[in-house]
C-alpha cells in the first residue's frame, strides 16, 4: 500500500507529509480547498505529463515523492530490471518526481528513470478514478479482460496467445513468399549477380589484416630496404654510432685502470655496445630478407582494392558482405522454389490455425461459463447501490478472425430502468451512473484485482441520500481487500472510511496555503456536521449516528 506521501511546493500546498493506513481512507474539505492538489501529486506519480505551471508561485520547483510497501514485488521488480534497474531489495518502492522551470526528473529508488517506465509501474500500483476517468471501463479490450481475471483463464489464455502469435508470424511469412511470385526477372539477375559477385572474391574476413600488411610491405619495400641500409650505415660507418662506442670504451677501460670502482658506473656502456651490434645485424637481416617483387605487390594491390571495393557496395567490413551475400541466396531459393516453399507453409500454417482454434475454442468456455456468473455478481453489486431494478449482462460476441485475445469480444451491456433496452456502457450519458457501475465492477472484482491502491475521485457526484451512504458502504467493502482513498462530498461516505481526513486552506504571512491533517471523534463529527450543512443538534446526531451506522 502506499505509506508516505510528500508533497513540496505543489499548487496551493507548501510542505505536506501524509502517512496513509490501510483499508478506507476518507479525504473532505471545502471546494476549491486543495483536494484537486492530492489527486494531482498521484498523477505525477503514476508518470502523467507535468507542467510547470504547477509550481508553486514564488518557487522554481516543486516535488512529489510516494513510498509504497508491497506485499509482493515481483510484477514490479519485473518491470524494473526489464528498464535495466536493480530490483527493490526489500519490498519498499519510492517514486519521486521533481518538476523545475526549466526540467523534470523523475526517480525510482534514487535511480533515474524515464516518463514511459514510470507510467509502466504506475499502472500496476494505482488505480485512479474520477468523474471522466471511465474509458478503460467503456474499452471492450478492457472489459474482456476483466472477464478473464474473474473467469481465472490467465494460463488458457497465455496459451492461446502463443498459438495467435505463432499462427501470425508463419501467415506472414506465407504471405511474404506468396508477393514473391511477381518478382521481376531484373530482380532475379541483381541477385544472382550479387551472390556470383561476392562468392567468387572467397572472403574471409579473419585473414584481412594480414593482406593488408601483406600489401603495405610490397608497395613500399624499395623505401624499406632503403630505410634499413641507411640504418645500418648510421650505425656502422667510419663515424658511426658503433665506432664512436668503441672510442667510448676505450676512455672508461683508462678510467678503470685507475680507479677500479668505476666499473658499477660503467656497466650499461658494455651492454648497449652488444645491443647495438644486435639491432646492426638484424637489421642487415632485414634488407636482406626483403624481396621486391613489382608482379606480387601488384596482385596484393588488386586484391585489396577489390575487397575495399564490396565493403564500398554492400556493407562497412566484410562480415557485412557475406551477410548481404546470404540475404540475396536466401531471396533468391525462396523465388526459385516458391512453389514447393508454398506448399510446406501452407501446410504449416493450417496446423497451426487448427492448434489455434482448438486452444481458442477451450478459452471461449471458460469465459462462456464465466460471463453470466460475473453479470449477475455486478448486478448484485448494482442493487447495493441503488439501481434495484437494473440488468446487466455480459454478452460474447464471435469474431470474424481470430484475434490477439481470443475468437470472441466483449460488450458490457447496462440496462437500468425495467421495461428499456440494455446499452453498452459507452453509451450511457449520466457520470453518476457509470461511476456507480464501475465501482460495482471493482467491488465485484476485488479479489481477482492486484492493484494495491484504488483512487476515487468524487466519483459519487450526482448522488445522495442513501445512494451515497451505499457507495460509502461499497468503498469500505473494497477498503478490506485494497488501501481505497476516496475523495468526497458526501458525509454517507466519509463516515464509512477507517481514516478520516481534512483538507483546508489558511492564510499565513500573507499566503494562502493548504493543509491536510487527521481528524477523530469530536473534531469528525464537527467536519460531517458542516458536509451535512449546518450547525445544529440535530445535525450533530445526525453525524453521530453516521458514525456509528
Amino acid at each position: 500500500m502506499l505509506t508516505l506521501l510528500k508533497i513540496r511546493n505543489l499548487a496551493l500546498v507548501d510542505e505536506l507529509a501524509w502517512e496513509l493506513g490501510s483499508g478506507l481512507i476518507g479525504v473532505t474539505g471545502e471546494t476549491g480547498a486543495g483536494k484537486s492538489v492530492i489527486v494531482g501529486a498521484l498523477k505525477l506519480v503514476l508518470g502523467e505529463r507535468a507542467d510547470k505551471g504547477l509550481i508553486r508561485t514564488g518557487e522554481d520547483s516543486c516535488s512529489v515523492e510516494a513510498v509504497f510497501d508491497l506485499s509482493d514485488a515481483s510484477e514490479i521488480n519485473a518491470i524494473l530490471e526489464d528498464g535495466g534497474l536493480p530490483p527493490c531489495d526489500d519490498t519498499q518502492l519510492i517514486v519521486r518526481r521533481m518538476i523545475g522551470t526549466t526540467a523534470n526528473r523523475q526517480f525510482v529508488n534514487d535511480s533515474p528513470v524515464t516518463l514511459a517506465l514510470l507510467k509502466r509501474l504506475g499502472e500496476h500500483l494505482v488505480d485512479l478514478h474520477g468523474p471522466h476517468d471511465h474509458q478503460s471501463l467503456l474499452s471492450t479490450e478492457r472489459q474482456l479482460s476483466m472477464l478473464d481475471a474473474h473467469a481465472g483463464a490467465e494460463t488458457p489464455l497465455a496459451t492461446y496467445r502463443e498459438a495467435y502469435r505463432a499462427w501470425r508470424a508463419k501467415s506472414s511469412e506465407l504471405e511474404e513468399l506468396r508477393t514473391a511470385e511477381s518478382a521481376s526477372e531484373q530482380e532475379i539477375d541483381l541477385l544472382r549477380h550479387q551472390i556470383e559477385e561476392i562468392s567468387s572474391a572467397n572472403l574471409k574476413p579473419a585473414d584481412e589484416q594480414d593482406l593488408e600488411d601483406r600489401w603495405r610491405r610490397a608497395s613500399n619495400a624499395t623505401r624499406l630496404v632503403e630505410s634499413a641500409a641507411a640504418a645500418v650505415a648510421a650505425r656502422s660507418g667510419e663515424d658511426g654510432i658503433i665506432e664512436r662506442l668503441a672510442e667510448v670504451q676505450r676512455l672508461v677501460r683508462d678510467l678503470e685502470k685507475h680507479d677500479p670502482s668505476v666499473r658499477e658506473r660503467t656497466a650499461a656502456l658494455e651492454t648497449a655496445t652488444i645491443e647495438l651490434q644486435d639491432l646492426e645485424a638484424n637489421l642487415s637481416d632485414y634488407a636482406g630478407e626483403l624481396d621486391i617483387d613489382p608482379a606480387e605487390a601488384a596482385v596484393l594491390e588488386e586484391r585489396v582494392n577489390l575487397l575495399e571495393s564490396l565493403k564500398r557496395k554492400y556493407g562497412p567490413s566484410l562480415a557485412d558482405v557475406l551477410a548481404r551475400r546470404d540475404r540475396a541466396a536466401a531471396r533468391l531459393d525462396t523465388i526459385e522454389n516458391r512453389g514447393e516453399k508454398l506448399e510446406a507453409l501452407e501446410k504449416e500454417v493450417a496446423a497451426l490455425r487448427t492448434a489455434l482454434d482448438a486452444s481458442g475454442k477451450t478459452l471461449s468456455q471458460i469465459r462462456k461459463k464465466a460471463a453470466p456468473k460475473l453479470a449477475k455478481e455486478i448486478s448484485s453489486q448494482l442493487k447495493d447501490l441503488g439501481f434495484k431494478q437494473s440488468s446487466f449482462e455480459a454478452p460474447l460476441k464471435p469474431l470474424a478472425e481470430p484475434g490477439p485475445q481470443g475468437l470472441e469480444g466483449v460488450e458490457f451491456q447496462f440496462g437500468p430502468n425495467p421495461g428499456e433496452p440494455l446499452m453498452p456502457l459507452r453509451q450511457i450519458a449520466s457520470s453518476g451512473e457509470i461511476s456507480r457501475v464501475m465501482l460495482a465492477v471493482k467491488s465485484a472484482l476485488a479479489d481477482q484485482d492486484a492493484t494495491p491502491l484504488m483512487v476515487f475521485d468524487e466519483i459519487d457526484a450526482n448522488v445522495g441520500g442513501e445512494v451515497a451512504r451505499a457507495v460509502g458502504r461499497k468503498m469500505a467493502a473494497l477498503g478490506t481487500r485494497h488501501q481505497v482513498v476516496a475523495i468526497t462530498h458526501f458525509p454517507q461516505v466519509a463516515a464509512t472510511a477507517a481514516h478520516h481526513f481534512v483538507v483546508e486552506k489558511e492564510v499565513s504571512g500573507g499566503r494562502t496555503r493548504s493543509r491536510l491533517y487527521p481528524v477523530s471523534g469530536e473534531t469528525r463529527i464537527q467536519e460531517l456536521v458542516r458536509m451535512l450543512g449546518g450547525g445544529g443538534e440535530q445535525a450533530r446526531a445526525m453525524a453521530a449516528s453516521l458514525l456509528n451506522s
